[in-house]
């Protein structure tokens, strides 16, 4: 397979089980990384070390600049087959009456204009409307779309609900154009974006809540979105998919 996959936020949890997934595929993987180089270059390197095929390039997607040079190094790459709309930030646990206008312009800018952006990009590489041969956009949310995580961090839970909403949208009108969108919402996964909240053990703190009674692994939404990526799901788009073991 010579189609490229690019993952942002592809250097750590999800995004490294999801490029190392890809790669395994048969793609060129290209992972995008805001700032751990260490960590992005480990991915390559790994994935290289089982004769695949991947690239890592510096990319915030809080920045429509780094954004343009990720798709103009993927262009260089290969053809793009697949966009992994991963990267996204949290913020320390706060009341909305505590959020401050600089927390909340970050918070939207990466989780929802940098996802938007990226599918903009990724649009006009593979819409039949310009050329290109059709397909996927995977969008990663999270179940706090529909839990609204109150007195956590609502305004993450709001950036994903746009989340959702946007890859309806973008599903129906690119799906007559050979692409398919669909996201992930993730419960509870056990990666290091809970540290950058504040609160490293939430994922454990919280495991009772889960139905299935314990947290998720990266890998099991990483199988999820190659699911998604593959001709396996070829008549599915426009869908939202929980992998949160029942929470």
């Amino acid at each position: 397979m010579d189609q490229v996959a690019i993952i942002t936020g592809g250097s750590r949890g999800i995004g490294r089980a999801t490029a190392l997934a890809a790669a395994a595929r048969g793609y060129k993987v290209v992972v995008g990384y805001a700032s751990n180089k260490a960590a992005a270059d480990e991915v390559v390197a790994k994935i290289e070390s089982s004769n695949g095929k991947a690239i890592a390039v510096k990319c915030d997607v809080g920045s429509e600049a780094d954004i343009l040079d990720l798709f103009k190094q993927a262009d260089a790459f290969g053809p793009l087959g697949v966009l992994v709309n991963n990267a996204g930030v949290v913020d320390m646990t706060a009341r909305v009456d505590e959020m401050s206008a600089e927390r909340l312009h970050r918070m939207m800018n990466v989780n929802i204009v940098g996802s938007i952006l990226c599918a903009r990009e990724a649009v006009k590489r593979l819409s039949t409307k310009h050329g290109g041969k059709g397909g996927v956009i995977i969008n990663l949310s999270s179940v706090a779309a529909t839990l609204g995580s109150p007195a956590q961090y609502v305004d993450y839970a709001a950036s994903k609900g746009a989340i959702d909403t946007f890859t309806l949208g973008l599903a129906r009108e690119v799906a007559g154009e050979g692409i398919r969108v669909a996201a992930i919402r993730p419960g509870l996964i056990d990666t290091d974006i809970h540290a950058s909240g504040g609160e490293p053990d939430r994922a454990h703190r919280l495991a009772h809540n889960v139905p299935m009674k314990r947290v998720g692994q990266a890998e099991e939404i990483a199988n999820a979105v190659v699911w998604l990526m593959s001709d396996e799901a070829s008549y599915v788009t426009g869908t939202i998919l929980d992998v949160s073991g029942g929470r």
